[in-house]
């Protein structure tokens, strides 16, 4: 097979890792790739938002498969253009996709439908959001952008200043542009988090492992919301009773509420849970692959990736067997200085060759006169497996420590969590 991976981060990069597996793939393309995808997939300077440009490339290297992993191009609709064209698309639809792109969207389908949420409410006016703020009288309190906002649109604000602040700069400043000019105001949960992404055909879900992601930028979760600083797998806290009640009151009701919404949903649905006094909660949706619970999910992966998505494709998951390893995986995001504001590009990456027994996952990387540079604010995912997650975090750290880029930083805590 001939396989098209779309995307240039660090969960594409684990996606081709993970299909360069197989022994039914001969060639892999990726668009726009990375310096590190490109060791294993011929990258192709398309844009992942082009629609028009990547059915074109599809087309002209004949492939057999597009797998479409960010949600800037499935929420446009990609894979609605690419199966037009008669090409086979892993990935959801635009009316399905919809389950991240609108944040809305989803709050009003899990209301509807008695998935367990925070309560919230919608505003598309800042002075009724404040208003609504003040009434509750509760802090923290979550605002959110209504659209996509690359995992940067939600803020915890701790008092009304801050509050305020947030839907301002949403709704009347279009600091995410579109994606902002509705916000969506919820309740603060507290409790840990856990990330479980599952493969769904529209008809059966399957679980992946879990894991636990590192949103804020610093040590101690403290500093700005990030794309994500490294993660573990699996969470120390999602045992079977979890998984059960998961699954019962969430993962098939949401699938089950797709379809009755007649937006059936193909691919990867991620669940972002917390589990609170109450019960285990969504606190979001994404519609594909999360980054980076990718780099730790898909290492313990013992099934072919490639047999799963054409079943997903072929709406047969039921009769897919999916096996994972028993083990743990730690991934260590390095990022450039200034992440998540603003960052310099460029530098040279060093010590990539003095590293065994880790993968390395280039997220923000690009080949310059035949060196590996930064172009990204999350530049690589060092992602190491271990009998348990303290084996495998000593392996991601020392491999850490051999690398180096100018102003790079890291989080020392990833793994640490118990809780």
């Amino acid at each position: 097979m001939k396989i098209l991976v779309v995307g240039g981060g660090g969960r594409e990069h684990a996606i081709v890792w993970k299909i360069a597996q197989s022994p039914k793939v001969e060639k892999i393309y990726c668009a726009p790739g990375n310096g590190g995808i490109a060791e294993l997939a011929e990258c192709v300077n398309v844009a992942a938002t082009d629609i028009n440009g990547m059915v074109a490339l599809a087309k002209e290297k004949a492939v057999d498969l597009v797998m479409v992993a960010p949600d800037d191009p499935l929420a446009m609709g990609m894979v609605d253009a690419l199966e037009k064209e008669g090409i086979r698309a892993f990935g959801p639809r635009a009316n399905a996709a919809i389950i991240e792109g609108s944040k809305a969207f989803s709050k009003e389908l899990m209301k509807k439908y008695n998935i367990p949420t925070a309560r919230y409410e919608v505003f598309d006016d800042s002075t009724k959001a404040i208003s609504y703020i003040k009434e509750q009288g509760k802090f923290p309190a979550v605002i959110k952008a209504d659209g996509l906002a690359l995992g940067k649109g939600v803020i915890i604000a701790q008092d009304l200043a801050e509050a305020e602040q947030a839907v301002r700069e949403m709704i009347d400043e279009g600091k995410f542009g579109r994606s902002g000019s509705r916000v969506v105001i919820e309740e603060f949960l507290t409790g840990p988090e856990v990330s479980v992404l599952a493969f769904t055909d529209g008809k059966t879900v399957k679980p992946m492992v879990s894991a636990q992601d590192h949103k804020r930028a610093y040590d101690n979760d403290k500093g700005l919301n990030t794309g994500g600083m490294g993660t573990f797998s699996p969470s120390r806290l999602y045992d079977e009773a979890k998984q059960k009640e998961c699954m019962e009151n969430i993962f098939l009701p949401t699938i089950k509420a797709m379809t009755a919404e007649q937006r059936p949903f193909k691919g990867v649905l991620y669940f972002g849970l917390m589990m609170t006094a109450d019960g285990v909660k969504v606190i979001e949706y994404n519609c594909r692959f999360g980054d980076p619970e990718t780099q730790v999910v898909l290492p313990r992966l013992k099934t072919d990736l490639v047999d799963i998505m054409q079943a997903v494709i072929d709406e047969r998951l039921d009769e897919i067997e999916i096996e994972w390893e028993d083990n743990a995986a730690v991934c260590v995001v390095m990022a450039s200085g200034g992440y998540p504001v603003s960052y310099k590009k460029g530098y040279e990456i060093t010590g990539l060759d003095g590293v065994d027994g880790v993968t390395v996952f280039h997220a923000g990387t690009a080949v310059k006169d035949g060196k590996i540079v930064t172009s990204g604010g999350r530049v690589l995912g060092v992602t190491a497996l271990g009998a348990n997650i303290d084996e495998a975090r000593d392996k991601a750290y020392a491999a850490v420590g051999k690398i180096s880029f100018k102003d790079e930083f890291h989080r020392s805590d990833i793994g640490i969590k118990r809780y």
